[in-house]
């Protein structure tokens, strides 16, 4: 009976507060169902409260702004303020854009990514962090460090997270390739990380579902859906990429984005304003003598 009562759930076509989806494997298929926006009940549910309510993050703010944050949760006349951390980016932390990388869209962009990351291994004696967009640029680069690393090499999917990191810290030399999970929820403090590889901006699949529905709602309401969704979702996603690499005052290390696009498109000055106030440098030179001296 729960299974008829979902089934007829999911196929009420009158209720477009729903996003509805079917996913197929070779073992079966699964419906999805989840709400276009969840902004007037949470509002709602806040509401009921007889007291207040507090909201903190190290990486929800896009540009200074908790704009998009709180339009999501329809809680857009809420107060909010941003206050100073207790790490020292600028100097703890490098952050290196590498020149000469393919673009992020051509095939040859992640044999050069791990062409960079061989260099970086060497120098850092493994500690490093290589988070990737896709599962498929992650096995793609696996299969090429295979055999060619020095240190000990972790890829998810060969364990369950926690095992791999609890790996990672232990080892204290290790290379560890992640995607999806690994970008968030990760604490590694002290000399067991000092280099935190990302491939590329994560923007959300454009076929994504749940995207395009509430692209079209946006669009609908007169708003640029890049803008106001797929771009406020990969600066958050970027900055809790970022915030792997620096989780005591104690810590040190790189930081390295290998997508051009933070130079050469408009939105890319939003990135750079949304990320610690680290160091910039695209020169290799000066990432070798600061992992050197880490």
């Amino acid at each position: 009976q729960v299974l008829v009562d979902r089934l007829a759930a999911l196929g009420i076509d009158s209720n477009e507060e729903f996003i509805r989806w079917y996913e197929t494997s070779k073992t079966g298929f699964r419906f999805h169902s989840t709400p276009l926006s969840i902004a007037d009940k949470f509002r709602e549910l806040v509401c009921e409260q007889d007291r207040s309510v507090i909201f903190t993050s190290a990486t929800l703010a896009v540009s200074g702004s908790f704009t998009h944050y709180q339009q999501q949760l329809g809680l857009e006349d809420a107060c909010s303020g941003i206050w100073p951390g207790p790490f020292n980016y600028a100097e703890q932390a490098l952050f290196y854009l590498p020149e000469g990388l393919p673009e992020p869209g051509d095939s040859d962009h992640t044999a050069s990514v791990v062409e960079l990351a061989e260099k970086l291994i060497k120098i850092s004696r493994g500690r490093v962090f290589m988070l990737f967009t896709s599962y498929r640029a992650l096995n793609e680069a696996a299969s090429m460090l295979e055999g060619r690393c020095d240190y000990p090499l972790l890829v998810q999917g060969e364990a369950p997270r926690h095992v791999l990191l609890e790996r990672f810290r232990d080892a204290g030399d290790a290379v560890l390739l992640g995607t999806g999970s690994f970008w968030e929820g990760v604490d590694v403090k002290g000399d067991a990380l000092t280099v935190v590889l990302i491939d590329k901006f994560p923007f959300a699949v454009p076929d994504d579902p749940v995207l395009q529905a509430r692209s079209k709602a946006a669009r609908s309401a007169g708003l640029n859906p890049f803008m106001t969704l797929q771009l406020p979702q990969a600066v958050v996603a970027l900055r809790q990429g970022a915030g792997r690499l620096i989780r005591s005052v104690d810590d040190q290390g790189v930081f390295i984005l290998c997508d051009s696009r933070l130079v050469s498109k408009s939105y890319g000055k939003i990135f750079t304003s949304s990320l610690p106030a680290m160091k910039r440098t695209r020169d290799f030179a000066e990432v070798s003598a600061f992992l050197e001296r880490s």
